[in-house]
């Protein structure tokens, strides 16, 4: 039975003394319920850890309090006696209370410095930390209360789940079917390694191990194997517990792995290895003592050789407290920058969202109108016209259909090549056409108009086949003497005849080549995405598309052959395929002939070559003379020891200022893994300092033993894309995912550049300027990713002043702030950022956050820090978030004066 004594022992002591005088002289019997009731409710008290604990022994001896209470007749003076022996006693939990006192201290001090320094790295971003560690430490022991009941973190089950969990019996419930599905044989109990299944922490298996023998040495278990469902929801009810302390209690004791009361730095390390595992970062694992030892030198400052709960608690409160704050600054940005909406009836909301899609789309909507109107005016004219020749009497109108899609299909032919005339779409950018034109949908445009091709085919192949022919075959004499025999001749053919003739066979050879293209083109095949057998294989990836595309010089072969061939059209007017593509083929020869002759000129010399982590080969080539290019444009490589034909597009991501060209390949893709496997022949492990898993490097001139060591590269371009045009916009929100980063680093260093010349750059005009500020996103489920611009990033931290371009690095493979699983690794991370200023995560000076970006949060800010600015939006990753991205862009920009404009990068 537990006694929990207050501030001042001796006078509880006396209190104490005197209430059992008085029960003991009315009522021995009473006497003991009294004394078990003060018990109890000092017991309540233990949430003050200022309170002592004094232990009696309800079962002793003898000689114990409690045992000696069966003697009534001795009872009073036994009280008596055992006051006054306490009172004797007392005297070294007082000494023992001074040495508590100075340890609180201690822990406080070390908590206090320690919160100072995580707080001012935590509360400003990359360039803007000059937060008062005075200031901060104050404000921590002020808001201690408010952070334990708004913390949210050291979660040991999913966000969703917890979020489910108000009453608990969502969670408990999925938990029990789990338990249904993985219980033993009996159906009775559970096994400690379908634990971490059962609640849901799948991924996690190792974690979810140690957080079951944690959970079982609390109930004194050890080397348990197997639970029942009665063990299984005790285990539930404490890790979904919403108390701090609970949580953190079940977390230190993860941590105390012999159940001592301390954490040596030995239990730290293997903590620090099991979150690393569990988040699957292999660089942490390889420090994980470096950083064990970071731990004990900030909380264990006496070198006591362990940390206790406490200084554990104080820790992750300074972290807790800063979470909360920006937490709080986000949540109230988005409701004051956003204004109540304002009801409207359905009349008015239609017509609000016509004037928005307008406004968003009037570019592309007036390209759009005009191509419609134009086929759909030649699909009547030609319809028309064989309606009024003789030749309906005997084919209808299918023949009607057929000559009108074909008609059509002149058009698109002709127009599809426009789109891919590179050089012309990067020319066209820069006129005045580029304000009214859609050129960053040129990609787009091109697949719209191959599925109207698609549609012409089939349209008019199958009322060719499936119709007109057959009325020609089977028609009476009489109709084919008055209406054919002119065309066909004396004798008349049969289907047979019509479908082997010059029309025929180019006819269907022609859709058979553009059906392969069709479907090698579309994201399933050219990605790779279909899992075909070993040997059909090649039939997926670049190469396949790449190939079947350029099947299209056979293809407007057959088309000229098949318009020449026409049956039921003599007079060569009639005969206008040629005039539709005449002029976008010899455009689009014009510019493969340039490409051949800029590519002889534009062979490269390689300056360094790098294999990073990741898969990805980053190449810095020297720069061709004439060779200049915008920020955020993109060129094509090609590289003859692999193939003589193939180009490929990757994105510079070097500034037009520097002295050389780089671009940053991911191997993903057969022509991409061979670069990788040719360039790592010449390579070899980096040197001190040096980052990368194999580098070579030479002179940016260097001599002809080097420039034979690497393969020979040849390079065409540059080429537009969407993001080259940035320097219209005041201000920038650079996101990209993985490789998707590469067309905003080359802005990002751009920008750096002007930096440098800040006071020149001044005296500018602002559309030479830029942007004045750039915030930039980058999201990565690698570690090894941060590796491959640590340099950039870095510079910008140490060069960027007045903080104009703020970066944020997102890393997905690590479970949120706020999960347990994650707890330690943002310990680590705040402290060796507050010792070192580096980030144990991306290795520079950008501070990493864990999990997904809360993109609205993130628009929130942007646009309260910018209010009526012009701010371009340009994203490179999957499709997926563009669409997200895009409505929350245009969410903001019908509610507010803030405009974003988005952009997505397409190849």
């Amino acid at each position: 039975m537990t006694l929990v004594m207050g501030r001042n022992p001796e006078d509880l002591i006396n209190s104490f003394a005197l209430k059992l005088g008085m029960d003991i002289d009315s009522n021995a019997e009473n006497g003991l319920s009294k004394l078990q009731e003060i018990m109890v409710v000092r017991a309540g008290e233990q949430n003050d850890e200022n309170f002592f604990e004094l232990t009696v022994d309800e079962h002793g001896e003898s000689d114990n309090l409690v045992g000696e209470w069966s003697r009534k007749a001795y009872l009073s003076a036994k009280m008596r006696q055992l006051s006054h022996e306490l009172r004797t006693d007392f005297r070294p939990v007082r000494h023992l209370s001074h040495e508590l006192k100075a340890d609180v201290k201690r822990i406080t001090r070390t908590a206090n410095s320690f919160t100072a320094k995580v707080l001012s790295v935590h509360s400003t971003p990359t360039g803007t930390r000059r937060a008062s560690s005075a200031t901060i430490g104050g404000k921590l022991s002020r808001q201690i209360s408010v952070a334990q009941n708004a913390l949210q973190g050291l979660r040991f089950i999913s966000k969703t789940a917890e979020d489910s969990n108000a009453d608990f019996q969502a969670f408990w419930k999925v938990v029990d079917a789990r338990f249904g599905q993985l219980a033993s044989s009996d159906g009775l109990r559970l096994s400690r390694d379908d634990f971490g299944l059962c609640i849901g922490m799948m991924d996690s298996n190792e974690f979810a191990l140690e957080l079951f023998d944690a959970l079982a040495r609390r109930r004194g278990w050890h080397d348990v194997g197997f639970i029942n469902k009665e063990q299984l929801h005790d285990f539930c009810l404490q890790i979904s517990a919403q108390s701090f302390d609970s949580r953190l209690q079940i977390f230190f004791d993860m941590c105390d792995k012999n159940a001592d009361g301390r954490i040596s730095e030995d239990e730290i390390k293997e903590v620090i290895m099991l979150s690393a595992s569990a988040n699957k970062l292999t660089k942490l694992m390889e420090q994980a003592e470096e950083y064990a030892n970071l731990i004990m030198e900030e909380l264990d400052p006496d070198h006591m050789g362990y940390i206790e709960l406490s200084q554990l608690k104080a820790l992750l409160q300074g972290l807790t407290y800063g979470k909360e704050s920006r937490a709080n600054y986000s949540q109230n940005l988005s409701q004051q920058i956003l204004p109540a909406p304002i009801r409207k009836n359905p009349i008015q909301r239609a017509m609000q969202n016509a004037r928005y899609l307008l406004d968003e789309n009037w570019q592309r909507a007036w390209v759009i109108v005009i191509w419609m109107a134009t086929m759909l005016g030649l699909f009547t004219w030609k319809f028309i016209q064989y309606r009024n020749r003789g030749i309906f009497n005997v084919a209808g109108y299918c023949l009607c259909v057929a000559k009108g899609s074909a008609e059509t299909l002149k058009l698109n032919m002709a127009l599809i090549l426009l789109p891919v005339c590179r050089n012309t779409i990067t020319w066209l950018r820069s006129t005045i056409l580029g304000s009214i034109v859609p050129f960053d949908d040129n990609i787009n445009l091109h697949k719209t108009i191959a599925g109207a091709i698609v549609i012409g085919v089939m349209l008019h192949g199958l009322d060719h086949i499936s119709c007109d022919f057959i009325r020609i075959a089977n028609c009476d004499e009489e109709s084919y003497n008055l209406y054919l025999k002119a065309y066909f001749g004396s004798e008349k053919p049969n289907y047979g005849d019509i479908l082997g003739s010059a029309v025929g066979i180019t006819g269907v050879c022609m859709v058979v080549l553009m059906a392969i293209a069709f479907v090698l083109a579309t994201s399933w095949f050219r990605r790779s995405s279909v899992k075909l057998p070993r040997q059909l294989d090649k039939l997926t990836g670049f190469n396949a598309f790449w190939y079947s595309h350029h099947a299209f010089v056979v293809i407007y072969l057959l088309l000229m052959v098949h318009s020449i061939r026409l049956f039921f059209v003599r007079d060569w007017r009639e005969k206008t395929t040629w005039m539709y593509i005449a002029v976008p083929v010899l455009l689009y020869c014009g510019e493969r002939t340039l490409r051949a002759f800029r590519a002889e000129n534009y062979t490269v010399n390689i300056v360094k070559a790098a294999v990073y982590r990741g898969n990805v080969l980053a190449l810095h080539m020297s720069k061709p003379a004439g060779f200049e290019y915008k920020s955020g444009m993109y060129l094509f490589l090609q590289c003859p020891e692999i193939s003589p034909f193939e180009w490929h597009p990757f994105s510079i991501t070097s500034a037009p200022d520097d002295e050389h060209i780089s671009v940053h390949i991911r191997t993903v893709g057969d022509w991409t893994q061979e670069m990788k496997r040719v360039f790592s022949q010449t390579m070899e492990p980096p040197t001190a300092g040096k980052s990368g898993l194999l580098r070579a490097e030479r002179g940016l001139y260097g001599d002809d033993e080097s420039k034979s060591k690497f393969p020979k590269l040849r390079i065409d371009g540059p080429y537009g894309a969407p993001a080259q045009n940035y320097k219209k916009y005041d201000v920038l929100l650079l996101i990209g995912l993985g490789i998707g980063a590469t067309p905003f680093i080359s802005i990002l260093k751009d920008m750096l550049n002007h930096m440098k010349i800040a006071d020149s750059a001044s005296k500018r005009k602002r559309k030479d300027r830029g942007p004045t500020n750039a915030y930039f996103y980058w999201v990565t489920r690698e570690q090894g990713s941060f590796d491959w611009f640590k340099g950039v990033m870095n510079e910008i931290a140490e060069m960027d002043s007045k903080a104009a371009i703020e970066m944020h690095n997102y890393l997905t493979s690590v479970y949120e702030e706020g999960d347990a699983r994650s707890a330690l690794i943002t310990m680590v991370q705040a402290l060796n950022h507050a010792k070192n200023g580096v980030d144990i995560l991306s290795g520079t000076r950008v501070k990493t956050h864990f999990a997904r970006p809360n993109w609205k949060k993130v628009f929130s800010k942007v646009a309260s820090a910018n209010k009526d600015a012009k701010i371009g939006v340009f994203y490179c990753g999957p499709l997926i978030l563009a669409k997200e991205l895009r409505a929350i862009a245009k969410d903001y920009n019908h509610k507010m004066n803030t405009k974003f404009e988005f952009h997505k990068e397409n190849f």
